[in-house]
C-alpha cells in the first residue's frame, strides 16, 4: 500500500534487505518492553526510533524518577472509547509482574503516594533495566533511525530506513502520541495505521495544566507556587488532590486528572475544603466567636495567601455576627463549589498523555494486533487507552508491551 512518511532521516543506513522476526518502531516504554518479551520467545528483533536516545518520556517522569507503576492500576483508571478493551493485557501482566522485574533487577523503589511507586535514585534505574533486558534478550535497539516508507509484503513487511530495505513478519507501532513534542513525538503512528485503514479517533492533550481568563488568572498570579487540597469535579468525574497555582493558571494532581475529562467550554466546580462541613463549621463559629471573620475561617485551612487573596477576590468582610443565614449559605456554596471555566489547556507541550489514537475495536484485546492483519500491532499510548495520573499509563505500556511481544 503506499504511503511515504517524512520524518527527521536518520544517520545510520540499513543493510540492503536485512530481514527479522519482528520490528518494533518506538524506543519507549512499550516499545521496549515488547522487544524484550519478543526476544526471549527467540524471535529476532529490531528497535527502530528516530531520537538520538531511548527512552526519554520514562526519564523525564515523575520528576525524574519515574512512577513506573500503581499496585492499586484496575481497568477504572483508564479511558478509551472502547473501556472494556485494556482488561484482558491489564489482567495478564500486573503491577506486580512488574515490580518483580524490578526487585530482580535490583532497583530501590519507594511508594510515595498510596500505590504509586518511584525509583528511589534516578528513572534510568528503569530505563537501563529494559535495555538491559533486551540485551539479554538479544534484542537490538537502533537509535537516530527514521522510518521513510512502509510497505506491505507477502510475508509481512518492508520498511525504508536511510539507503537501505528492512523486512520483517511481523510489525510493532509503539511510536506513543502527541504530547511532549520537544522529546520527539510525533503523528507517525497514527499516519501508519490510516495508511493500513485503521480508524484513528480525534486526539487531544490529557493530564495537562489549565489556563485561565486573563482577569482570574491576574487574580490568581501573585500565588504562584501555592499548593493546597481540593476536590474538583466535572463531567460526574471528582478527583480529590493537590491543586498548584502556576503564573499561567492551574496545575497539580487534581487539575492534571480532571483535565482528561474537561473539554473546551466546560466549568469546573473546586471544593476548597473538602476535609470541611463549611456551612456547620461557619455556623458554629459565628455562635461562639461571632467576631471572627471569614478570613480568620480560611487562614486556619488554607495557605495564608491563598486564603487572604480568595478572601478579597469573593469581598468578604466584618464579623461573622453580620452575616444572616442565607449569607453563610451562600459562602459554604462558594467555597465548595468554587465554579471556574478555563480558559483551555497547556495542550500538547506538556500534556503527560495523549487521548484519544488507535480505535482499539480494530484491535485483538489479547494481542494487540490488527484484528484484518494479525502481524500488525499498536501498543502503548498511540492506541485510545489512557491512564489516570499515577503510573497507570506505564502499567499500560508494560501490558500492552507484553501482550504484543508474546505473539509478535
Amino acid at each position: 500500500m503506499p504511503a511515504v512518511f517524512f520524518v527527521v532521516a536518520g544517520n545510520m543506513a540499513a543493510d540492503s534487505a536485512s530481514q527479522y522476526d519482528v520490528i518494533i518502531i518506538g524506543a519507549g516504554a512499550a516499545g521496549l518492553m515488547c522487544a524484550a518479551t519478543a526476544g526471549y520467545r527467540g524471535r529476532r528483533v529490531l528497535v527502530l526510533d528516530h531520537a538520538n536516545k531511548p527512552g526519554k518520556k520514562i526519564l523525564m517522569s515523575g520528576g525524574g524518577r519515574c512512577n513506573f507503576t500503581n499496585l492499586n492500576s484496575t481497568p477504572a483508571n483508564f479511558l478509551s472509547d472502547n473501556p472494556h478493551y485494556c482488561i484482558s493485557a491489564l489482567k495478564r501482566y500486573t503491577p506486580q509482574d512488574f515490580l518483580e522485574l524490578v526487585d530482580r533487577h535490583g532497583i530501590e523503589h519507594e511508594e510515595k503516594a498510596p500505590g504509586q511507586l518511584f525509583c528511589k535514585d534516578s528513572a534510568k534505574d528503569i530505563l537501563n533495566m529494559l535495555l538491559t533486558e533486551c540485551e539479554w534478550a538479544g534484542a537490538e535497539v537502533r537509535m537516530k533511525t527514521a522510518v521513510d516508507r512502509i510497505a506491505e509484503t507477502d510475508n509481512g513487511y518492508r520498511l525504508r530506513v536511510g539507503s537501505g530495505d528492512l523486512t520483517c513478519e511481523s510489525l510493532v507501532i509503539a511510536t506513543g502520541g502527541l504530547s511532549i513534542p520537544t522529546m520527539g513525538a510525533t503523528a507517525f503512528g497514527y499516519r501508519v495505521a490510516e495508511q493500513f485503514g485503521l480508524k484513528v479517533l480525534p486526539t487531544r492533550a490529557g493530564l495537562v495544566p489549565f489556563t485561565l481568563q486573563p482577569e482570574l488568572k491576574e487574580q490568581l498570579a501573585p500565588l504562584s507556587g501555592i499548593s493546597c487540597p481540593v476536590d474538583v469535579q466535572c463531567h460526574d468525574q471528582h478527583f480529590r488532590e493537590p491543586m498548584l497555582v502556576t503564573h499561567r493558571g492551574l496545575s497539580g494532581p487534581a487539575m492534571l486528572q480532571i483535565s482528561s475529562f474537561w473539554e473546551p467550554g466546560d466549568s469546573l466546580a473546586i471544593n476548597l475544603l473538602p476535609a470541611c462541613n463549611i456551612r456547620d463549621d461557619l455556623l458554629g463559629l459565628r455562635k461562639t466567636r461571632p467576631q471572627s471573620t471569614l478570613a480568620n475561617y480560611l487562614t486556619q485551612h488554607l495557605p495564608k495567601r491563598f486564603a487572604q487573596a480568595f478572601n478579597e477576590l469573593q469581598g468578604w468582610t466584618g464579623p461573622l455576627q453580620g452575616y444572616k443565614n442565607s449569607d453563610i449559605e451562600q459562602v459554604a456554596d462558594t467555597l465548595g463549589q468554587w465554579s471556574i471555566k478555563p480558559a483551555g489547556t497547556e495542550g500538547y507541550r506538556t500534556a503527560e498523555v495523549t487521548l484519544g489514537g488507535v480505535d482499539t475495536r480494530q484491535l485483538s484485546s489479547k494481542t494487540m494486533a490488527v484484528l484484518e492483519r494479525p502481524n500488525l500491532y499498536f501498543i502503548g499510548e498511540v492506541v485510545d487507552v489512557t491512564g489516570h495520573l499515577g503510573g497507570h499509563n506505564f502499567q499500560w505500556a508494560w501490558a500492552s508491551g507484553v501482550a504484543a511481544g508474546n505473539s509478535a
